[in-house]
């Protein structure tokens, strides 16, 4: 399998600025064993609801598989924060656990890259 080496985690960064030039978000994950870890993604409140957040995470998909030879990608978030936006980008649920923390559930999920 092509691409980069499956046991170093290599960082991968995708961000965006606003027509001012400003930071308007950002996606920042690592690429290990062929899968994209996302671990943040941030979309300033102005740019909210404008698609920033899904351009992101495509763009932070295509630079794994196409660079870095990733076969899918997998996210963590908690459930007020982001699992229904996850699902629309086409992540299936795979594990929840609840009470992590406390009164909250963690939800992992996970998307398996087309050819």
């Amino acid at each position: 399998m092509g691409g980069t080496s499956a046991r170093e985690a290599v960082p991968l960064h995708v961000f965006a600025t606003g027509p001012d030039g400003e930071l308007a978000g950002g996606a920042i994950g690592h690429l290990q064993w062929h899968w994209l870890h996302l671990e943040l993604l941030w979309v300033d409140a102005r740019h909210r609801g404008s698609g920033l957040g899904s351009r992101l995470v495509a763009r932070a998909e295509e630079e794994a598989r196409t660079v870095h030879g990733a076969v899918g990608s997998q996210v963590e978030t908690w459930d007020f924060q982001a699992p229904d936006f996850y699902r629309r980008l086409g992540y299936e649920l795979v594990a929840t656990i609840d009470d992590y923390p406390p009164g909250v559930a963690n939800h992992l999920l996970t998307k398996r890259f087309g050819s």
